[in-house]
């Protein structure tokens, strides 16, 4: 009877470590959120009205897994729950929060609790008016950087949660935190490769206050317009052909065929000249291999980040062979920034990638969307 006990035990322990990376712990009357072009992320509900996150892709190719467990202040008593089981117990709707990364700010804003931001690191980042008006307040404190966070700070502010994001699994910052009793959670949303599933995550930051409907609304309309746009895009008749990035020393980064960005200049109806390659991230290409594929391209985005000819022409006097570059037809998205410098691009187009395809096709097709005001590409000066 002993070793059966022990065994009876052993084989608990290890379904529950099992469960934890393998899927959601098993929880009666539970109920999927429709999630349609997010892959880093789950969410499901349970009549009990205990509410599941789980990141699967927190950094690029990992294998590790987190889950969440979000409980309503009001069960928290009556709720019992291992803290072994789940990566960071969240009491909701939060009323403080402390976020890491600009794409975060938008989410928040949108869904109208922007005013829970007490803390946030680098904070000369954050492009919007709204929150740099709370920063300016004293609303929002610095929190240093996002690799060397001030736990000491983060602990007095006391947040009910902090949103994080990371290339690995090794924030020492994060391990205090989470030491001291401040619930981490990770964010994957700048993994994901498709436009629509960046925008996707305000549904991730939607629980946290109860705001689930509201978030399918918004991305529903999100959803909606880019599709608009997609569409229109098709009426052009030509796909002009299409360079990016730049030197960095004496590489050239280009985006690769299957990234982020290639998704857009495909849908924006271009023909972009590295669309064939399956990196999902940047090519690191010689300045002459990129001359000779790309002399000729008609338009070029994102020459590193150089916002004018002349600084251009002072970078690398190859520049001057590009045609694109002959032609004036070189666009940016780093010459839009916010009061304390941040660029606007980085803070708010993976949110709104509608206005990022619409700002595209009025370049590529101008004619399809004469009235448009670029927001976030703008011709070089």
């Amino acid at each position: 009877m002993k070793n059966t006990s022990i065994l009876l035990f052993l084989f608990i322990l290890f379904a529950c470590k099992q469960e934890k990376k393998e899927g959601f712990p098993v929880v009666e009357e539970s109920r999927s959120v429709s999630i349609t072009h997010a892959k880093g992320f789950r969410i499901e509900h349970s009549g009990t009205g205990l509410t599941l996150i789980k990141i699967t892709s927190p950094w690029p190719n990992s294998e590790t897994a987190f889950t969440y467990a979000l409980v309503p202040k009001e069960k928290m008593a009556s709720i019992s729950l291992s803290r072994d089981a789940y990566d960071a117990i969240v009491a909701v709707p939060v009323e403080h929060i402390v976020v890491t990364s600009t794409t975060h700010i938008p989410a928040l804003e949108a869904l109208g609790v922007a005013d829970r931001l007490v803390g946030f690191p680098q904070t000369d980042f954050i492009s919007s008016d709204y929150t740099r008006k709370r920063i300016d307040q004293g609303k929002v404190q610095e929190l240093g950087s996002n690799e060397n966070i001030n736990t000491e700070r983060v602990i007095a502010l006391n947040p009910e949660v902090v949103v994080g994001f990371g290339i690995n699994n090794k924030n020492n910052a994060y391990t205090t935190l989470k030491k001291s009793r401040v619930p981490v959670v990770y964010n994957g949303d700048w993994t994901e490769e498709t436009p629509l599933g960046k925008a996707e995550w305000v549904k991730f930051f939607a629980p946290f206050f109860g705001l689930e409907k509201e978030a399918d609304s918004i991305f529903g309309q999100i959803e909606s317009a880019y599709n608009d746009a997609k569409s229109l895009g098709k009426k052009a008749g030509e796909k002009p052909t299409v360079l990016t990035g730049g030197l960095f020393k004496d590489v050239w980064y280009v985006a690769g065929g299957k990234s982020w960005m290639a998704r857009f200049l495909e849908d924006a109806h271009t023909q972009y000249l590295w669309n064939e390659n399956q990196e999902t991230g940047s090519l690191s290409l010689s300045l002459e291999s990129v001359l000779d594929r790309a002399s000729e391209a008609e338009f070029w985005l994102n020459p590193s980040m150089l916002t004018s000819y002349d600084a251009m022409n002072e970078a690398n006097k190859h520049y001057q062979e590009f045609g694109a570059f002959k032609n004036k037809k070189v666009y940016s998205n780093t010459i839009a920034k916010g009061a304390t410098g941040g660029l606007l691009f980085y803070e708010q187009a993976p949110n709104r990638p509608d206005l990022v395809l619409k700002d595209l096709i009025h370049i590529f097709h101008p004619e399809l969307l004469p009235d448009h005001v670029p927001v976030f590409f703008k011709p070089l000066n």
